[in-house]
């Protein structure tokens, strides 16, 4: 399963560095993507970088980032909020993006290849393997990707390590509020569109407990309703479709945060 769902995960983002643009299905639906950027913070990054996010929150602005930080951004794509991260924590800081899909690489470098930012390295690496020493980082951030990760304690525990005593998670992801129907769990579209494969609140929170993090807590930043569960399920039939009501209300994006204790 878990090979099965990491091969359909790159294909996809895969694809997406190769067009341009998120547009695909379910991680493509307006209720998780729209509106995450402000005027400001667009006309600050590449047009390309933009285009190919297909995140669901704004990790860089809601983590509170500060001069001097070194960030990790787990599963960076296209770069966007790397390079939100660069401005914030400036030329003393450095921030690294992880991707494991070189064409996410190729497109997140030139990018940052428009930018003036020299305090920004991309590396290539899965998300449950970070290629970093241990206590590197003061603060990590990511934007919709823990949930697509089949193995998600490995993915903490990898974060717990990287992250210096007192280090900061604050994270974008997709938390469920309440079990999502079977038809949607057991839909592998659905885990590439990051839903199928995001954790219930109070798992969330167990889990990174269980990883060692002190202090956990999710902050929701936008609930589906019924409306939105009927976008997101479109491209995927009547039968599908048949289900929104079910989902008013169980599919969010959430802030989440936790520290490593120092």
């Amino acid at each position: 399963m878990e090979r099965d769902i990491t091969t359909e995960v790159k294909k996809h983002y895969r694809k997406a560095a190769l067009t341009g643009s998120c547009c695909s299905g379910a991680s493509c639906s307006d209720p998780i993507t729209s509106d995450l950027y402000n005027s400001a913070e667009r006309e600050l990054i590449p047009e390309a970088a933009l285009t190919a996010s297909l995140g669901c929150g704004n990790p860089a602005a809601l983590a509170q980032l500060r001069q001097g930080e070194t960030v990790l951004d787990l599963g960076s794509g296209g770069g966007v909020d790397v390079l939100l991260s660069a401005r914030r924590v400036g030329p003393t800081g450095k921030v690294y993006g992880i991707d494991f899909t070189d064409e996410m690489l190729e497109l997140a470098n030139r990018n940052l290849a428009r930018t003036e930012f020299e305090n920004v390295e991309f590396l290539k690496g899965r998300i449950e393997d970070i290629p970093l020493p241990d206590n590197t980082v003061d603060t990590i951030i990511s934007n919709c990707v823990l949930n697509l990760a089949v193995d998600k304690d490995r993915v903490l525990r990898e974060a717990f390590r990287v992250l210096k005593p007192g280090g900061r998670l604050a994270i974008s992801d997709i938390v469920l509020r309440r079990k999502l129907p079977d038809q949607i769990r057991s839909n592998p579209e659905f885990w590439v569109g990051c839903v199928a494969g995001a954790l219930e609140m109070n798992d969330y929170i167990a889990k990174l407990r269980e990883a060692g993090f002190v202090a956990p807590s999710i902050e929701f930043t936008r609930i589906l309703s019924t409306a939105d569960a009927r976008v997101l399920l479109e491209p995927f039939g009547d039968e599908a479709l048949a289900l929104a009501a079910e989902m008013d209300g169980a599919i969010a994006s959430g802030f989440v945060r936790a520290v490593k204790s120092g």
